[in-house]
């Protein structure tokens, strides 16, 4: 058997923790192969030893048969690997063209960098694997989806011929994952072979040939997608049959907890993207929004949150006015949120995952005292928050950009609904998280609803707004457009509310 890859018993050790004990994994050429595994089972890391990023302790890399020494990525791009990283690695300033040809710019005689020629090849990748990517925009007024695709578009500018995607998905809307599995498809039929790092297993059984799955930094083993399933698939990576329909009982709605009131919001251009909105939620019921991204759900988000001013309208919490208060004053008021955007808003970085976790609440008692922190109480309930949660780290001094991003949002869950605030907004709760934990966040979310909690639900997955939403409302163009009961709907239906279409109260069980 011929593999253009050959990673033979890996070995990574980080301090205090063993990242990939003996892993093997084999790529052959023109097949697109899963990595699967749970937040912080080690794929990453071991895709990040295959780029050159870290070195391994033990172990082999073979390339088309030949053992190699990848000691950093510029080795790696020479023998044709290319990496799409979950957090992009693009300059938002620059053009498309210039991120794509930085540091591998062509130039004329003269010395000078030759632009017309760079655009060109661009142009000509970009139209070959359907990439459709505008080479004069900048990346700050791109969409992620088409960020994505400069991220290809640069790794095969540098030849690559093995293409890793690390967790591509996590960011995307459904209808990008679609576009992007066929990206996938074309860059096969064009003789190239991925590594796809995922713990989505639609999208294996929808495009990989084979998975290898990692559990706990050691491989279980590589199996043939076409002779097993989803369930086989959840099993072999998290050690234990998992439930995909989140049990629930049926919700008691009590007293109105949030009520927008025709609100009206801009984005950072001026332009208006909530447009008179309205909404009430109730304490015990969870509601989940459902929309297309771009729709105004952001805006929405940071205006309940205190991160946007609102142009018009009223916000209330438990009937108290916090429209346009302070993110603090909204906080004290009784309002978790779990943000869509983990890095901006949900953490400090640089911090220790231990001090994230206190980021709500690090001026009260005990954590501070006459404006002194305590970073015994400190350490002791983030101690107590990531055995809880499964925050897979180190330590608590560890810093929270060392650590997996589903294990970040893990972090972040758990520092919001300990809090148990009356209302709880999850934007995106479960991106990037595996089915063991996707299981295990919609359950707190679920006990959060029977403590009377109300919950707003904003996801782009539409199985999950289906699974966990009591009520879910459709936003289009900046307005809540109709209400469904989960029950009473399909994902088609929701789908066409979504793109605005005009449909039947009768055929789509419309909540008037």
């Amino acid at each position: 058997m011929e593999y253009v890859i050959e990673m033979l018993n890996i070995r990574k050790e980080f301090p205090g923790i063993v990242a990939n004990d003996n892993i093997t994994v084999q790529l052959k050429k023109g097949e697109i192969h899963a990595l699967l595994g749970e937040n912080g089972a080690g794929k990453s890391t071991l895709m990040n030893v295959l780029f050159g990023l870290y070195q391994p302790e033990q172990g082999e890399i073979r390339v088309n048969g030949e053992k190699v020494n990848i000691t950093n990525p510029n080795i790696a791009n020479d023998l044709g690997i290319g990496m799409v990283h979950q957090h992009f690695m693009l300059v938002e300033p620059f053009t498309v063209n210039q991120n794509i040809v930085l540091g591998n710019e062509p130039t004329k005689k003269t010395g000078i960098i030759d632009i017309e020629k760079a655009r060109n090849e661009i142009k000509e990748i970009s139209d070959r694997y359907g990439l459709k990517v505008d080479p004069d925009a900048k990346i700050s007024d791109i969409s992620v989806g088409m960020q994505q695709r400069v991220e290809i578009l640069k790794t095969l500018y540098r030849g690559a011929e093995v293409l890793i995607f690390d967790e591509p998905t996590a960011v995307l809307t459904p209808q990008e994952i679609n576009e992007l599995m066929s990206i996938m498809r074309s860059l096969i039929k064009e003789g190239k072979s991925i590594i796809l790092i995922t713990h989505k297993l639609k999208e294996i059984m929808d495009v990989c040939d084979r998975c290898t799955v990692i559990r706990k930094g050691k491989g279980i083993g590589t199996v043939d997608v076409a002779d097993t399933d989803a369930n086989e698939l959840a099993s072999l990576m998290v050690g234990r049959e998992v439930n995909f329909k989140t049990e629930k009982t049926e919700a008691a709605p009590g007293k109105t907890v949030l009520t927008v009131d025709n609100l009206v919001v801009r984005d950072s251009r001026k332009v208006e993207l909530v447009k008179g909105l309205n909404l009430e939620l109730h304490a015990g019921e969870i509601v989940g929004i459902a929309g297309v991204d771009g729709n105004g759900q952001s805006e929405l988000i940071e205006a309940i949150t205190g991160l946007r001013k609102s142009v018009s309208g009223k916000i209330k919490l438990n009937d108290r006015d916090i429209t346009n208060k302070s993110p603090r004053k909204v906080t004290e008021s009784g309002v978790g949120h779990i943000p869509q955007d983990r890095h901006r808003f949900g953490l400090v970085l640089d911090y220790s995952i231990g001090e994230n976790m206190v980021l709500q609440t690090y001026y009260k008692k005990p954590y501070s005292k006459a404006k002194v922190l305590n970073y015994k109480e400190i350490f002791n309930k983030a101690e107590k928050l990531i055995a809880e949660y499964d925050v897979r780290t180190p330590s608590v001094f560890t810093k929270a950009r060392a650590l997996s991003g589903g294990n970040q949002q893990k972090a972040i869950i758990g520092r919001e609904v300990d809090r148990s605030p009356d209302l709880l907004i999850a934007a995106q709760p479960t991106r990037g998280l595996d089915v063991g934990a996707i299981e295990f966040i919609h359950k707190k979310l679920i006990e959060e609803r029977d403590k009377g909690k109300a919950i707003l639900l904003i996801s782009f997955e539409l199985d999950e707004i289906m699974n966990v939403s009591d009520r879910i409302a459709v936003m289009f163009d900046g307005k809540i457009v109709a209400e469904v009961k989960p029950e009473e709907t399909t994902e088609q239906v929701l789908g066409l509310l979504m793109a605005g279409s005009q449909v039947k109260a009768g055929e789509t069980n419309v909540v008037k």
